[in-house]
């Protein structure tokens, strides 16, 4: 347990929990869901908040028992040794860069909208938000983690202030009939919305930087439930509630339900609120990711040197330096329309899914066997498979990464063992060095 430079408490670690589970798919999700679902669209967001919990409690009870820059990766090693971990660590690492420009690129795109700015204001936005976020994990956690905190507090203040206006606005016959396109809309609403809930298993790469593990992360991990679950449903039942059948045509909800309540503010609101969530998700994923390449490094399973990297207040600059890379060469090619947001974000949701099947799998084996937490893992990962097929043909892209990350470990290996005696990895001497 690192306890030398913990800068994370209930207040900041909380917010970049939130951060990391809130991100700017509420700004379109809940339309989508109406579209597919009607009015049981709200059955699937009431579904996957209580399914999620235990998937929360799961990563939070793994990182309170095995705090480490790794994260999953660091429980899969535990669970079933390096070789499993090896691609599960790159998952999580090389979705930052997909998934970190297309969070950044919605918030510029819905800003664009707000003020008529079109493609190039979007990509001027997403650029200004992605070097504020880098700005502030170079500065280190405690700067990024209360930054973290004030955009958190305004957000959840902004969505709880339109669920609020909305409220008074809802009309029941909004809700009839209830279930237009059968029950089995509602499964297909809730496997769209999954990835609402994706995110939990970005705090587990933080743990170490809690002074006490066991006592916080439990903690912070049920406030940030608390507050995600209940903007969530409260933004779903308003959503359907006021805005009805239209719920279902727009890409803009949150536009529209300002406008009910608002006014001629409602676009300028509506883009603060992108801009908010947009923040939160990049730096909550900035913060985790980096400390994970730094992890990965120092256990052989990405290039020493991200490891090294690491300055004396703990802010592994190498690693955030190569995410900083990566992202802008994502960016560059959505700017020259190589790949759309849509590919981005769906390649980025089948890598977190995966991490998420691996670390719930891995749980099912560390955690006391006869506990309720153990059951949780088994019950999630059941569900976290079933929603991994909905992502089709976009599986092709862990696949490829946990190719590429079992190549690399079979180099690396060879290059510290040339002579094939079975002195093991790096990545097994650590393993074995860092059990307690």
């Amino acid at each position: 347990m690192n306890t030398r430079r913990a800068g994370l408490g209930m207040g900041t670690g909380a917010a970049l929990c939130v951060g990391a589970v809130l991100g700017p798919g509420v700004l379109a999700l809940p339309a989508s869901a109406a579209a597919t679902a009607g009015p049981a669209s709200v059955l699937a967001w009431l579904g996957l908040v209580g399914l999620s919990l235990p998937v929360a409690m799961v990563f939070a009870a793994l990182g309170a028992r095995h705090p480490d820059g790794g994260g999953v990766a660091t429980f899969v090693r535990r669970a079933f040794g390096p070789t499993a971990a090896a691609p599960v660590g790159w998952w999580f690492y090389w979705a930052v860069p997909l998934g970190v420009p297309a969070a950044a690129l919605i918030g510029g795109e819905y800003t664009a909208v707000a003020t008529g700015g079109g493609r190039p204001a979007a990509l001027a936005v997403a650029a200004l938000v992605m070097a504020v976020a880098f700005a502030a994990n170079l500065s280190g956690l405690r700067m990024s983690g209360r930054l973290q905190l004030l955009v958190v507090g305004l957000l959840a203040a902004l969505l709880l202030v339109t669920v609020v206006v909305g409220a008074g606005q809802v009309e029941p016959g909004h809700f009839t009939p209830f279930l237009p396109r059968g029950w089995t809309s509602v499964g297909t609403a809730a496997s769209v919305l999954f990835f609402a809930f994706a995110g939990w298993e970005a705090i587990s790469h933080l743990s170490g930087e809690f002074a006490a593990p066991r006592r916080d992360l439990p903690r912070v991990t049920l406030l940030a439930w608390s507050v995600v679950s209940g903007l969530y449903l409260g933004l779903a039942v308003v959503t359907m509630g006021v805005l009805g059948t239209g719920a279902g045509t727009t890409s803009t909800p949150l536009t529209l339900l300002l406008e009910r309540g608002i006014g001629p503010y409602a676009r300028a609101t509506a883009a603060v609120a992108a801009l908010l969530l947009t923040f939160g998700a990049v730096n909550a994923y900035l913060a985790g990711g980096a400390r994970l390449g730094a992890a990965l490094g120092r256990d052989g399973q990405l290039p020493r040197q991200l490891a090294d990297g690491a300055s004396a207040d703990g802010v592994p600059r190498c690693s955030l330096g190569l995410l900083a890379a990566a992202c802008a060469v994502v960016t560059l090619l959505w700017a020259v329309g190589t790949v759309d947001l849509d590919v981005l974000l769906g390649a980025t949701s089948a890598c977190l899914a995966s991490v998420t099947l691996a670390g719930t799998l891995a749980a099912a084996v560390l955690l006391p066997r006869h506990g309720a937490m153990r059951l949780g893992a088994i019950l999630s990962s059941a569900l976290i498979a079933v929603v991994l097929v909905f992502c089709g043909p976009l599986l092709l892209v862990p696949v490829l990464i946990g190719v590429a990350a079992y190549a690399h470990r079979v180099v690396s290996g060879r290059r510290m063992n040339p002579v094939g005696t079975h002195a093991g990895t790096h990545g097994e001497d650590t393993s074995r060095a860092n059990r307690r």
